[in-house]
């Protein structure tokens, strides 16, 4: 009987333990969660102001929607860049709401335009995350990182390293943009503040060669990622196209089925020259995640919703701001609420 005592009163304590240390772990993701919102508003800031009062310059005057209402609307839709094509889109999604609801006042127009733009964004690709995350595998998981220079790639890289390092991965660097000096000791500098080896070769190599010695070293020594860097060059589309087939035709020597995702990085702030880089680049290889840079210095925040809408393509990472935190893994929902907060 006394055994059974001292088992109950140890299972007791010790659910007491659990409990208290749940309560615990629940209230830390809820302050992470909160700082992590605090700094996506921030970084939306520009946008959303400038967002907000084209809307309701747009309606001023007015008491119920009507066919002026949403010309200003589409006017205000278009100059933030959200792109002709999905704000036509979104424009005869109200139509038919006004239609079917018969009067709808003006001051309901911010309400409907959210729902109508989150309803889209469901409709795309893009999956709503929280948290840097790969599948699970034997081999690395490989991430061919691409896009123009200037756009915040190798920032990118070196805050994507940091994530998940600071989710207990094993990451390794690939300096394979070897035709601007500048990116390969930016790279490094990056590798030395995350804690990551970067493997790189002298300027002016081959690019595919850089990228098979990452692999090879980096599935010889256990990691989990492998990020590799790529020239970020548009002025001939057929040299893109065959230089970026030969990296990933010798990866794939080392990690058959590498890279497992090609990330094409734009910068927010250029607004249309954005889509006609996601063109170019969608045209050169298959891309099949993208991030967007620099949301937190410009009021050209509609420009995701576009380019989520047009390319089909999920948008995975968002930057929205200069710290080694502040790019967040993409999720929709929080995003309309931002926006429209």
């Amino acid at each position: 009987m006394t055994k059974i005592y001292g088992y109950f009163s140890f299972s007791l304590s010790f659910f007491t333990i659990f409990a208290v240390d749940k309560n615990m772990f629940m209230g830390l993701f809820s302050i992470f969660s909160k700082e992590k919102k605090e700094t996506l508003d921030k970084g939306l800031e520009k946008t959303k102001e400038s967002f907000l009062s084209k809307i309701a310059r747009a309606v001023v005057g007015k008491t119920k929607v009507d066919d002026e209402v949403l010309d200003n609307l589409e006017e205000v839709l278009i100059t933030s860049d959200v792109g002709v094509d999905t704000t036509l889109k979104i424009i005869e999604r109200i139509e038919k709401r006004v239609a079917s609801d018969k009067y709808v006042n003006t001051d309901e127009l911010n309400v409907i335009l959210k729902d109508e733009i989150a309803a889209l964004l469901e409709e795309n690709n893009t999956v709503d995350g929280s948290e840097f995350t790969i599948p699970a595998s034997s081999d690395p998981y490989v991430i061919m990182v691409v896009g123009v220079n200037g756009v915040g790639k190798t920032t990118t890289i070196g805050k994507l390293a940091y994530q998940f390092k600071k989710a207990g991965k094993k990451v390794y660097l690939g300096a394979a943009d070897t035709f601007r000096a500048a990116a390969v000791e930016q790279l490094v500098i990056w590798g030395e503040r995350v804690g990551c080896p970067v493997i790189k070769q002298n300027m002016g190599a081959d690019p595919a060669s850089v990228a098979f010695d990452t692999l090879s070293s980096a599935k010889a020594n256990g990691a989990d990622v492998v990020i590799i860097d790529t020239a970020g060059r548009l002025h001939n589309k057929i040299n893109l196209m065959n230089e970026l087939s030969k990296i990933k035709q010798v990866m794939q020597k080392i990690i058959p089925n590498a890279p497992q995702e090609v990330l094409l990085v734009l910068d927010g702030s250029t607004g249309q020259n954005a889509f006609e880089q996601a063109k170019q680049f969608t045209k050169a290889t298959e891309v099949t995640s993208l991030a967007i840079t620099k949301l937190d210095g410009t009021a050209k925040g509609g420009v995701v919703i576009g380019i989520s809408d047009q390319f089909k393509i999920p948008v995975k990472y968002i930057g929205v701001g200069e710290g080694i935190d502040h790019l967040q893994v993409f999720n929709k929902r929080e995003f309309v609420d931002s926006l429209f907060k």
